[in-house]
């Protein structure tokens, strides 16, 4: 029986992968029952499903192939959500019933599991003028508004908020507040954004020239291209965001210019996508294909590879006709291209095992062979099932093989396509893979470098008692248990050692066989000058990247995980932030302590009395669970929830103040209520109100009077050092790191991308 390389990876398994009934009960009694459900599930749509189901189930053994998280938690369960990781939703039309047509749809897809991408470029400036009501126009971001205070009350499939991408063109007239709309730190929480930058931008930008803000044929100003591309490049450096996107690129490149227009990308940015595209997501393991890791001749058998690209690539394209869909649109969509994105993970872990040094002339040789040797695996496979199945309805060969990037594949694949067609229209992306990589032993993330080589990990036990572990990264694990204490050689590198030039090239590297895109971040130490960063994007550029995205410490999105300069061995987490992750919901005590508050709303007959009841855990008091009763029944269903979800909430333990945050941000469209000299815009607020007054009663929360100047929103109290930046929505850790693009916990896993 497969045993897991680390209680983390046994922890993230049981949360998120393993199959229970409604109860809680445990369908997936083990792993290999994940596995063999989802190999079966998968080989349904097969004319012989038994002799598929076990070849599928030796490609999941082992953690050799990793389909993406949706796949694994969904697969064989008869749930009804969808398969699919990300899509890009539909074109944004620029009239307002069409605009929230489109937000019921996100809604939708998110509500199934899905992240969803959006290019709000299509909505007319702030300021235009509305025909016909004597208004001018609110602009695109006020919108982009709309859609984060959607997605904050939608919980996706799976126990996580929904992600989204937001694209806006170079030349809107909106860019500039768009490229700083994130600079408050409480805005557009929920989107990543990306500025589509063109070949013409571009050319402007070398040139010194002017650039024209254009909306519907109309110049509205004109700035300096240079200027506009330095305010980009200004914000990525104090904020992390904007990323880019070279559109015009990702177009000509595309396998399918000659039937789809790309605007947007799903919300990690390895997957542009048309109107309502969707795409699946799995990843080769290259970390588990090394063999006689540390050896001279250490390297990964070709015809292993290409086996198991083989097969990954059929249980894919099965798996779409295995899925379903949130909208009609998408189903016909996926049907009409069949688009799959098999890419890699743990290449940082599989290079240091042969020796490699990451961003090294020979670590880009390798990575370029390995990816030629998947792309070129993988779209043979394709090939083999159209002869068998029939390629993908909108397959048209002269225009398939005109595309920018069939033209540098090798000839006898483009004759191959030629010749019996292409079951998929695209074949291969590199995704953001934290949390399957976690669960594969700590693997290196996609093409990731490593980020840490380990860090202590301390978890909550329900009887409130904590315990230790180390969390190791799977090559220093395997070199641990093949030379002991021995020093990591100098070619072990991580994330801090790197240049942002080495992370460039390799991502160059691997873009030249990849037909999508790639999800990968260059972290940058806080301390890097201005004056070394600002070129990242252009070098992107110029390598022949088809985006970029950066991250650095800042006081706006906070740090990454810490990590030592104690031990050159094994750099560990910071211990003055504490990774704490909650593993079961703690259980109740027979008695608890607690208070109950009468809020009388002006507009409702009858009070309302909030009972919240605490724990003490380690000595500090914390919420534990929250009682909402009245007479007045037209509240009853609406509280009975509230009470069941805040208190499910607060059980899990963590930084819950995001709960205030959130009731307090509801605003009711029938009107507030004066309450106490302030006004306070719902009941729903106005409860938010109470419960963060009693938590700063019992000291969880600081607020007024304990310390903090004004009335800011409430956060939590730090044990000895604050913590930087935001909390795991999941576990409450301050471990929160950049990754692929996607903002991801290094203790549970939790990834913001899905």
């Amino acid at each position: 029986m497969t045993r897991f390389a680390a209680p983390i990876a046994e922890q993230i398994w049981d949360m998120k992968y393993r199959f229970k009934r409604p109860d809680g009960t445990p369908v997936d009694r083990t792993i290999e029952d994940t596995w063999r459900r989802v190999a079966r599930a998968l080989a349904e749509v097969e004319d012989d499903p038994g002799a598929w189901e076990d070849r599928f189930h030796a490609a999941l053994e082992g953690f050799r192939f990793l389909p993406a998280g949706r796949i694994l938690a969904g697969a064989g369960t008869g749930r009804d959500v969808t398969l699919f990781n990300c899509f890009v939703m539909g074109t944004i039309p620029d009239n307002l019933s069409g605009i929230f047509e489109n937000l019921k749809e996100a809604a939708l897809t998110m509500q199934q599991g899905g992240g969803i991408g959006y290019d709000f470029s299509t909505i007319r400036p702030r300021g235009a003028p509305v025909a016909g009501v004597g208004a001018d126009a609110s602009g695109p971001l006020s919108f982009m508004d709309v859609w984060d205070a959607m997605c904050r009350t939608i919980m996706s499939a799976g126990s996580r908020r929904g992600a989204m991408m937001a694209t806006m063109r170079c030349d809107h007239p909106d860019i500039e507040d768009f490229i700083t709309a994130k600079r408050d730190p409480a805005r557009l929480r929920n989107f990543n954004v990306s500025v589509l930058v063109t070949d013409a931008f571009m050319e402007a930008v070398k040139a010194d020239a002017p650039w024209d803000l254009v909306f519907d044929g109309k110049v509205f100003r004109t700035v300096e291209a240079r200027d506009l591309w330095n305010r980009i490049m200004r914000a990525t450096y104090e904020y992390a965001e904007p990323g880019v996107i070279f559109i015009d690129r990702i177009n000509k490149m595309n396998n399918l210019a000659y039937c789809e227009t790309i605007s947007a990308t799903n919300p990690c940015g390895e997957q542009p996508l048309p109107p309502y595209g969707a795409c699946l997501l799995g990843s080769v393991n290259l970390a588990r294909l090394v063999q006689r890791p540390f050896a001279p001749d250490a390297g990964i058998d070709d015809d292993e590879l290409e086996t198991l690209v083989r097969t990954a690539v059929r249980m894919m394209d099965n798996t779409i006709d295995a899925s379903r869909f949130p909208l009609e649109a998408q189903k016909a969509e996926a049907a009409a291209k069949r688009r799959i994105g098999l890419g890699v993970t743990g290449l940082a872990d599989a290079l240091l095992m042969m020796g490699l040094r990451y961003g090294s002339d020979e670590a880009v040789e390798m990575t370029d062979t390995l990816l030629h040797k998947v792309s070129r695996a993988a779209y043979l496979a394709s090939v083999e099932l159209a002869r068998e199945k029939g390629p993908f309805p909108l397959f048209d060969a002269d225009r398939y093989l005109a595309s920018g990037f069939l033209s540098g594949m090798d000839e006898d694949v483009r004759e191959a396509i030629r010749r019996d067609g292409i079951r998929n229209a695209l074949v291969t992306s590199i995704a953001p893979t934290g949390t399957i990589s976690l669960l594969a032993g700590n693997v290196s993330s996609g093409i990731e470098p490593v980020f840490a080589y380990s860090y202590k990990r301390k978890v909550l036990l329900p009887d409130g008692s904590r315990t230790e572990e180390e969390v190791v990264d799977y090559a220093v694990k395997l070199w641990r248990e093949k030379f002991g204490d021995a020093e990591l050689p100098a070619h072990f590198v991580d994330t801090r050692s790197l240049r942002p030039e080495e992370h460039v090239r390799m991502q160059a590297a691997a873009q030249r066989w990849i037909d999508s895109s790639i999800s990968k971040t260059i972290n940058v130490p806080e301390d890097i000058p201005f004056e070394a960063f600002k070129d990242v994007y252009l070098l992107a550029y110029e390598e022949g990247c088809k985006g970029c995205t950066t991250y650095r410490p800042n006081p706006v999105t906070g740090s990454v995980l810490s990590v030592s300069e104690s031990s050159e061995k094994t750099p560990e987490a910071d211990k003055g932030a504490e990774v704490v992750y909650l593993s079961e919901p703690l259980a109740r005590p027979a008695a608890l302590e607690g208070h109950t508050y009468k809020l009388k709303w002006p507009m409702s007959e009858h009070a309302i009395y909030i009972t919240i009841n605490d724990v003490v855990v380690n000595g500090q008091r914390r919420p534990f669970e929250v009682f909402i009763n009245s007479k007045n029944m037209e509240h009853y269903a609406w509280t009975v929830a509230l009470t069941r979800m805040i208190s499910a909430v607060f059980r899990r333990g963590g930084d819950v103040s995001f709960v205030v945050e959130e009731l307090k941000a509801v605003f009711d469209p029938r009107g507030g209520a004066w309450m106490n000299g302030k006004y306070v815009p719902s009941i729903l607020a106005a409860i938010g109100d109470v419960i963060e007054k009693h938590l700063i009663s019992i000291g969880f929360i600081e607020g007024e009077g304990m310390g903090l100047k004004e009335d800011p929103k409430a956060r939590a109290v730090a044990v000895g050092e604050a913590p930087r930046g935001a909390a795991c929505p999941l576990c409450g850790a301050y471990d929160m790191r950049m990754i692929e693009g996607c903002r991801t916990c290094g203790s549970c896993g939790h990834s913001e991308c899905g």
